[in-house]
């Protein structure tokens, strides 16, 4: 029996999602190779250069279909619903974004490093991207219902576990024992080190620019949302 709510947008959406993948975890792999061919400010360039774009491409493809397929639940009546998903989704900003604080080596004009980090969020999960992903997905997962989101948060949720092992991998090769170390005093799983008395947090860590960027990107965002009507049309003249 064929599956009629599998519309060619969901291929698609996986499609992207698995070549982003590919892209951004196979960079991060190559990164210690490509920092001794073009040095680490040339690599980071390069990874903005080739992510950047996949990413706009993907979100906009998303933007555009994310009504895509079979309507699974419609929520978007009951009064609550719209307030959780806007906290779910701006506690996972908070977990998304700040875990790498160093603003101006992501943009590459002070020197890339690679750190170690075991203060602020890291104190909850070690993989703090993770959970910010799970959280998103949940929260429009819940407003959209549809097929076509449940394609694109599967996608998504697998790509970032996958993150957890790639990312631990990485870590563990470059800093050996100092990783296995920071490893045993850090979880996965969210607040489980602060459970077992691995972790305590520190209010004040979490007092950096970074988190009020973050906050203001959530005003900024939710101030936005009222234009995605118009930008799915103007995706839409150009064929997407």
């Amino acid at each position: 029996m064929p599956l009629s709510w599998w519309t060619p947008s969901h291929t698609i959406m996986l499609a992207l999602l698995l070549l982003f993948a590919i892209a951004h975890s196979g960079l991060a792999a190559l990164r210690p190779w490509g920092e001794t061919k073009i040095g680490a400010r040339g690599y980071r360039i390069l990874f903005a250069l080739v992510s950047l774009p996949l990413a706009v491409v993907t979100i906009s493809y998303f933007i555009l279909h994310r009504y895509d397929g079979a309507l699974l639940w419609q929520l978007q009546g009951i009064p609550w619903i719209a307030p959780l998903v806007w906290v779910l989704t701006a506690i996972s900003f908070l977990l998304l974004y700040p875990a790498t604080f160093n603003l101006l080596e992501i943009a590459a004009i002070a020197q890339p490093q690679v750190r170690l980090y075991e203060t602020g969020i890291t104190r909850i999960t070690r993989h703090p991207q993770t959970f910010g992903q799970i959280l998103w997905c949940l929260a429009h997962s819940l407003w959209l219902g549809t097929s076509f989101m449940m394609v694109a948060s599967a996608g998504l949720i697998a790509h970032h576990l996958f993150s957890i092992w790639h990312g631990d991998r990485r870590l563990q090769k470059r800093y050996g024992e100092a990783f296995e170390a920071l490893k045993s005093r850090t979880s996965i799983i969210p607040f489980l080190a602060i459970a077992q008395g691995k972790q305590t947090l520190v209010w004040k860590e979490f007092l950096r620019p970074a988190y009020l960027g973050v906050a203001i990107a959530i005003g900024l965002f939710w101030f936005a949302h009222r234009w995605i009507p118009q930008a799915t049309a103007a995706l839409a003249e150009i064929g997407w």
